[in-house]
């Protein structure tokens, strides 16, 4: 079988990254030009300024992408870009280019859902992982617990009804004093503490979370009581949100008889819940994640899922936009 090789765009937030990927597995180059510097002094991204900053970097991103991967645009077979779900004007920096690009180079244009490629992260990092699976999807903008049927096929089994999980640990790192990006801080920080603060937990009759309450919880506290050991709220806080994705995660494993568990998403790289979640493999789970750079936004990933929607057929065309709300079982 000829060798595939994808060139992904990603930039549906404040990364503007390009990546070339051989066969879905191999990344030959993956190249991220993070803001974060940008919006820590703002507190959280400004959705204007990444909009300006993807238009300043893309082109360069792109050049250093191909130089990495030691090719030129002639060996490329289609091009991928995330097309939604994150911030409008982002996306559309991105999906424009891609379709420039493809219109150029008169190669197949594939619009890629974020969330696909965040579990395809994982194929990059596991090359032995095959559906189906289970896949917690935790990040900044998304929380959802889905069944990976194949490769472009799934079925969303639970999903937060308000904060993502990551926003609920921006919004308690902002308030104690940590700063942006409050998810590694706060996981830092939990270190030095004990879990020993009670916290509430939401429960529904199905496997949806919510991460409302115990933000609103370990607020309220803080504010009650300022002098409140920081390192304990964090690890109480850290530990609670961790037993109510592993309760989630085992309730859907059994009742789908699935042994295959991967976490997705930036705040799969903390180092908690990961640790938690190879706790299961004494069960006899089998437990996968990402490498840390590939669990925040990157365009390894998206070229890695674009592969596979273009093995299945899955080819847009100009007329590709972008979709901030775009849903997981959306194909392009």
């Amino acid at each position: 079988m000829k060798d595939v090789y994808i060139l992904g765009i990603e930039s549906s937030c404040d990364e503007t990254s390009c990546s070339i990927v051989k066969n879905g597995r191999e990344v030959l180059s993956n190249v991220i030009n993070s803001q974060i510097a940008i919006h820590e002094q703002f507190g959280g991204v400004v959705p204007e300024i990444a909009s300006r900053n993807h238009i300043q970097n893309i082109s360069k991103v792109v050049e250093k992408a191909l130089e990495d991967a030691k090719i030129g645009f002639q060996d490329i077979d289609a091009v991928a870009c995330t097309y939604g779900p994150g911030l409008v004007g982002a996306l559309l920096v991105g999906v424009s280019y891609a379709k420039a690009l493809s219109y150029s180079l008169h190669k197949p244009l594939i619009g890629t859902n974020h969330i696909h490629g965040h579990i395809a992260a994982n194929y990059i990092s596991h090359p032995d992982l095959k559906p189906p699976f289970l896949c917690l999807v935790i990040s900044g903008g998304h929380t959802h617990l889905v069944h990976i049927k194949d490769y472009t096929e799934f079925e969303i089994l639970g999903k937060t009804r308000d904060d993502a999980i990551g926003e609920a640990f921006d919004k308690v790192a902002r308030v104690i004093g940590l700063g942006y990006p409050g998810g590694p801080k706060v996981d830092k920080l939990a270190r030095e503490g004990q879990p020993n603060i009670e916290l509430p937990k939401t429960h529904f009759d199905n496997l949806d979370f919510s991460f409302s309450g115990i933000k609103t919880a370990v607020i309220n506290l803080h504010h009650k009581n300022p002098d409140v050991n920081k390192a304990d709220l964090c690890a109480s806080f850290e530990k609670t949100v961790t037993d109510i994705l592993v309760e989630h995660a085992l309730t859907a494993a059994k009742g789908l008889n699935i042994k295959t568990i991967a976490l997705a998403g930036g705040v799969s790289a903390n180092s908690y819940i990961r640790n938690e979640f190879l706790k299961l493999e004494k069960q006899g789970y089998q437990i996968y994640y990402p490498e840390p750079v590939l669990c925040t936004d990157n365009a390894g990933m998206i070229a890695s899922a674009g592969y596979y929607n273009y093995l299945n057929g899955q080819i847009a065309d100009l007329n590709l936009n972008a979709i901030p709300n775009l849903p997981i079982q959306a194909i392009s």
